[in-house]
């Protein structure tokens, strides 16, 4: 079967919408006889910077000598992006021949899209022979198609609001739904979070007996000048230099140094070479991203909910970046009005294009909300002649940014790729 067959059987099970539950993913995973079982995971919940921890981890943990799957999502440009073995995507003919097999065992099974390429990684991981996962969870936690596995350890990224059709708009109820990866006497490692959030996840872990582990008092980071220097209860690393930039990564990378040091007590010790090598070779695209040789300059970034936005926002101010040419765009569902607040105080002018995705946030209704804060706002009918007008009107000292959908991203990269060949 053709690899565009193969796509298009799979996007075609958005037909059956987002399903927060875990019989179909247990189904699917029992007719392959659970391939979950014959390696380590490691599973990252979270709102923000799940991606980066898990790109931490994944070259650390590769510089170690290990055989290392990740599962993510979105992708940027290829269905491929998300299951990786040390970095590379999985090949079509592997593709092909594992989502045939799940489909034929699996006849009566309605999976969705995303339970489906949840089991689907979780077989290719082990008929890869990987020693250990990274298991990004999709949405919220509790019920999301990933949480069928044992971790060796669960991870909980900062939690903020996103998805609220799905998860609520309770920010105490969110973390509890995140907080549903943690399971019975597994370790626990928590990233930094408001307290509302804090109290949540270390209830849920006092109940389920779990060591647990919280950024800022059993591990933290600090910068000197540029350098990262990250205290855990067991190590000390200084003079780490991270590739990802912004404050932010500094959190990232600690916890995931913290969830590593759990993880090595399990039987997978890293070394500290391969620390240095993997914080300063860890990449992520676009996340803060700086495109190369453009001219003015293009800073890509996936900010797509409040506190990506303001994540973005203190980056920019920390460059002394007060002046930006603002491309941007959204998905219906965000939560349109809170990241136009963080943002738009720094731009001259926004440049409203709809992401490519099936349901795009009204550009009639960004426009209003733009020009209601005084900030000049035009439309536009296509990513290029967005971002070309976007670059063509910046000012010494002026910069693009493109940021509000990770899609929107994704088709500025394909864009600024072909008008580099």
């Amino acid at each position: 079967m053709a690899t565009n067959d193969i796509l298009e059987f799979l996007y075609g099970l958005q037909m059956f919408g987002i399903k927060l539950g875990l019989e179909n993913s247990y189904e699917l995973l029992r007719s392959v006889d659970n391939p979950q079982n014959s390696y380590g995971i490691v599973h990252v919940a979270g709102t923000n910077g799940k991606g980066s921890v898990c790109t931490f981890m994944r070259e650390i943990l590769t510089q170690s000598g290990y055989r290392v799957g990740t599962y993510t999502s979105p992708h940027l440009h290829e269905f491929n992006e998300r299951i990786t073995v040390n970095g590379q995507a999985i090949g079509d003919d592997d593709l092909t021949t594992l989502v045939k097999e799940l489909r034929d065992k699996n006849t009566h099974c309605h999976a969705t899209f995303f339970e489906f390429t949840t089991a689907l990684a979780l077989l290719y991981f082990a008929r890869q022979n990987v020693d250990i996962v990274l298991l990004e969870v999709g949405m919220g936690g509790r019920l999301d198609a990933t949480n069928v596995v044992q971790p060796l350890v669960s991870v909980i990224t900062p939690v903020s609001r996103d998805h609220v059709s799905h998860l609520g708009d309770n920010l105490a109820d969110i973390a509890a739904e995140k907080g549903g990866i943690i399971k019975s006497h597994t370790p626990v490692v928590i990233g930094p979070q408001v307290d509302q959030v804090l109290r949540v996840l270390c209830d849920i872990a006092v109940e389920n007996h779990c060591a647990t582990w919280l950024s800022g008092e059993d591990y933290r980071c600090d910068y000197v000048g540029e350098c990262l220097s990250v205290t855990t209860p067991r190590n000390h690393w200084t003079g780490l230099r991270p590739r990802l930039v912004g404050a932010h990564q500094g959190d990232n990378a600690a916890l995931a140094l913290m969830a590593l040091e759990v993880v090595a007590e399990q039987g997978f010790p890293v070394t500290n070479h391969a620390v240095e090598q993997g914080i300063g070779q860890a990449f992520w695209p676009g996340r803060l991203e700086w495109w190369p040789d453009a001219d003015p300059a293009v800073l890509l970034d996936g900010a797509h909910n409040i506190a990506g936005a303001q994540v973005l926002a203190e980056y920019l101010a920390s460059q002394q970046l007060h002046h930006i040419r603002w491309v941007g765009g959204f998905k219906i569902d965000k939560d349109v009005p809170a990241i136009l607040k963080e943002l738009l105080p720094l731009a001259q002018k926004f440049y409203a294009v709809a992401p490519p995705v099936e349901e795009p946030y009204p550009l009639e209704s960004i426009q209003q909300q733009v020009n209601a804060v005084g900030v000049e706002v035009q439309n536009y009918r296509n990513i290029g002649l967005a971002l070309q007008a976007a670059q063509q009107d910046c000012l010494h000292g002026e910069i693009v940014v493109v940021a509000g959908s990770l899609f929107l991203v994704a088709a500025c990269r394909e864009y600024l790729i072909s008008v580099g060949e």
